[in-house]
């Protein structure tokens, strides 16, 4: 199975796309939920952290995170946001490996297996895993409004859009980039454009960088 890694920011569309892609056939996974799988009470993950940070940030009741005091621990400094990340990477890319090792990855059938990456610098590592990158790119201040929008305060997206990488990261890393430049028509015909190609020339890296433009 072709295997598509989907990356791209807070608003930007990607989730947009990832729908899309999905009714055309494409296996779609998402990354944010096996994050969530790792994290379940009492996996190796769930104690690792524990053991770094302490028991507390346990609940004594379900030993699931008490997330609020795991993220003032974790993110009050860079060096404590690095341990949390060098804790969680190992099990969030071994459950990856595990959904793309799957049989129904292993088939013909769906030909394409797209893969949501929240947060794709922190998955440089495992870049090697997919055939394609594709980055979702769109202007920060229209994706700051379209976040306002849904109802998320600004200060927040502001918060949010900053721990991610740049669209100039994510171009850096891809090898197709698809500009949601216009409306969700326009964006899913550009979706449907890339599928289209890849049914019509076989599933299998182009070798080439594009943009997807309206």
């Amino acid at each position: 199975m072709y295997i598509v890694f989907l990356a791209g920011g807070i608003a930007s569309g990607k989730s947009t796309v990832a729908r899309e892609l999905e009714r055309l056939g494409a296996w779609r996974i998402d990354l944010d939920r096996i994050s969530r799988d790792v994290l379940e009470p009492e996996s190796e993950c769930t104690l690792a952290i524990a053991d770094a940070f302490g028991q507390d940030v346990l609940d004594p009741n379900t030993g699931a995170l008490r997330r609020g005091l795991l993220a003032k621990r974790a993110f009050a400094s860079e060096d404590a946001a690095r341990l949390l990340e060098k804790i969680e990477l190992p099990y969030i890319r071994q459950g990856l490996e595990q959904a793309l090792s799957q049989d129904a990855c292993a088939s013909a059938e769906p030909p394409c297996a797209v893969v949501e990456i929240p947060l794709l610098d922190r998955m440089e590592d495992s870049l090697a895993m997919a055939d394609e990158v594709v980055c979702v790119t769109c202007p920060l201040a229209v994706r700051r409004e379209r976040a306002i929008g849904r109802g998320m305060r600004g200060e927040d997206f502001d918060a949010r859009a900053a721990r991610q990488p740049t669209d100039d990261y994510l171009r850096s890393k891809s090898d197709v980039e698809i500009a949601n430049d216009g409306d969700e028509k326009d964006l899913a015909s550009k979706v449907r454009a890339w599928w289209d190609a890849h049914e019509r020339f076989g599933w299998k890296a182009s070798g080439e960088r594009g943009v997807m433009h309206g």
